[in-house]
């Protein structure tokens, strides 16, 4: 992938997730990963009208941070990680001019997160 197309994904999530439903919206998928929830699960747990709650999926499905599958009569989603990955890397890849240990922390406070059963993105 060129670095242009890193940037247009990147950017294209940042913004997507540059809104505080949209942000929580991810939050909560990425906290009920592998299972997801279904639309009206999401929008009843953040108090959002079914209608504006679609709008904000698809804009997030877009940006590769959602992704949907039907089961049944209900539509479920779950949090794009490797997209949130992609991001992350892109964002983290010439840490601090080649001395990776500086973006150590980071890498540590996700590794303590997942192991004290926080959301981990595993």
């Amino acid at each position: 992938m060129s670095r242009h197309m890193d940037n247009d994904h990147t950017v294209a999530a940042l913004s997507a997730l540059a809104q505080p439903t949209r942000l929580e919206v991810f939050r909560q998928l990425v906290k009920n990963e592998p299972e997801g929830l279904s639309a009206g699960e999401i929008a009843r747990r953040l108090a959002v009208p079914h209608n504006t709650m679609s709008a904000h999926l698809g804009i997030l499905e877009r940006a590769g941070l959602v992704s949907s599958e039907r089961q049944g009569r209900s539509i479920i989603y779950r949090a794009g990680l490797n997209q949130l990955r992609i991001v992350v890397v892109y964002l983290l890849k010439d840490c601090c001019g080649g001395k990776p240990e500086f973006c150590a922390p980071i890498i540590e406070d996700l590794a303590n997160n997942c192991s004290t059963g926080e959301a981990c993105c595993a």
